[in-house]
């Protein structure tokens, strides 16, 4: 709900928004209408399992070892969710597990698609499950509005064309999606009627 708020969200109108908060641990989807939860669904994959994706990768095909810290910055850096016609290069160091000694080779944005694919279907198959227990006429909403993606995770290259190719929905990141949950936050507060109508989703 304070994705959906802090993302600019409508959440006081009759009509059904759908917002998908992907965080460091976790992704929360939800379908909001009339300031509630209409449908809502949470899952433990986030961006640290993301990260942990492209660490086996690079373990599984390069005999490479890295660290969680360069994990994410090969994500931030190179990282895409889907294909692109100029791949991104970037340089990733870490231990050769043959040699045991330190070793850096490249890694381009292609390869990062086919390290993430099975988190990323994880998360797609999360919203498609909120998708298909959403009432039809909030659907019809949703077909129209898109569903927006928030959460520091949300930044990854191509992610919204991702999801908009495994849904069959629009999908649009919202506009500084790190910071949108402590935003809709502190604007929640300041209606704590929301809030409580709500409590039974807030953890």
């Amino acid at each position: 709900l304070a994705a959906a708020i802090g993302a600019g969200l409508p959440i006081n109108e009759p009509r059904g928004n759908a917002i998908c908060d992907i965080g460091g641990g976790t992704t929360e989807i939800a379908v909001i209408s009339l300031s509630g939860m209409v449908v809502a669904h949470s899952i433990r994959v986030g961006g640290n399992r993301i990260d942990d994706a492209i660490a086996a990768y690079l373990k599984r095909k390069h005999n490479l070892l890295v660290g969680e810290r360069t994990a994410e910055e090969i994500k931030i850096s190179t990282g895409a969710a889907v294909t692109m016609k100029e791949p991104l290069i970037g340089q990733v160091r870490g231990r050769d597990l043959l040699s045991g000694l330190p070793r850096s080779l490249e890694v381009s944005s292609n390869e990062i698609v086919e390290a993430i694919q099975e988190p990323l279907r994880l998360i797609v198959g999360a919203i498609r499950t909120v998708l298909e227990e959403t009432p039809p006429e909030l659907a019809a909403d949703i077909f129209d509005r898109g569903i927006v993606l928030s959460g520091g995770a949300a930044q990854l290259r191509g992610l919204d064309r991702y999801v908009a190719m495994h849904t069959g929905m629009p999908t649009v990141v919202t506009e500084s999606p790190q910071t949108s949950v402590v935003r809709g936050t502190g604007l929640a507060l300041e209606n704590f009627e929301v809030l409580k109508r709500n409590q039974a989703y807030l953890r």
